[in-house]
């Protein structure tokens, strides 16, 4: 058995239960892991169905872009999660989606703010809007990489869809699911034209540093286990 199979699991469990969930639709989107010490992610395959999808379907591709495992085309966007595992060394996953509400904000512009404590806490302080590439393009692969300084997990593609970001499958999920709770609420709150209540900022600092020392500390635990391989 292949060492890459507990990769696959992975992403086949959380990719066909976001699709049960309604989060992912048809073949749109995609989700990749880093693979644990090399330079290489597992990430679903081109235009399949996810309901359908077996182990044997997830491809098994390295940062340059050279297959290891697989009989599939990757996703047309491996180029966008192979640019996020090489600029952020906290994150282990990533997950593309074209979710109803908060691809809404892809098309009016509009960041998401500070609004609830477990937005902050998992999320960041904020979910920034990245400006438009056509899919697979350098273009948006530059945009995206522009915004990850921010150390936020969640990002609006300019009429395109989400991107979520997690130090595990597991979290980038859950990332995804609060990202939809908070942008239907948000949108409830905009259609009543009062005023938007915002975390204050004084708090908002307090736990979004909490998540920036989450993200320090995987990225410590993973130079340790370099500074073992050698």
């Amino acid at each position: 058995m292949s060492h890459y199979e507990q990769y696959r699991t992975q992403i086949l469990a959380s990719c066909q239960d976001l699709t049960r969930k309604g989060y992912l639709i048809g073949t749109g989107g995609n989700i990749s892991v880093r693979i644990e010490g090399e330079d290489a992610l597992a990430i679903t395959p081109s235009s399949m169905d996810y309901l359908a999808l077996n182990l044997d379907d997830i491809c098994i591709y390295s940062f340059d872009k050279e297959a290891i495992e697989g009989k599939h085309i990757p996703s047309v966007e491996m180029g966008m999660h192979i640019a996020v595992y090489q600029n952020r060394a906290d994150v282990n996953a990533v997950i593309h989606t074209h979710q109803p509400y908060a691809s809404t904000y892809a098309l009016i512009n509009e960041p998401i703010p500070a609004l609830f404590d477990e937005q902050v806490a998992n999320l960041g302080n904020c979910v920034d809007i990245v400006p438009y590439g056509m899919s697979g393009t350098v273009t948006l692969l530059e945009n995206i990489t522009a915004h990850l300084d921010n150390s936020c997990n969640a990002y609006i593609l300019q009429n395109h869809g989400i991107l979520c970001l997690g130090t595990t499958l597991d979290k980038a999920a859950l990332n995804i699911l609060l990202l939809e709770k908070c942008a239907r609420v948000y949108y409830y709150a905009l259609t009543t034209g009062r005023d938007i209540s915002r975390l204050n900022p004084e708090s908002e600092r307090t736990i979004f540093s909490l998540l920036q020392s989450e993200q320090r500390k995987e990225i410590r635990r993973k130079k340790r286990l370099a500074r073992q391989r050698r």
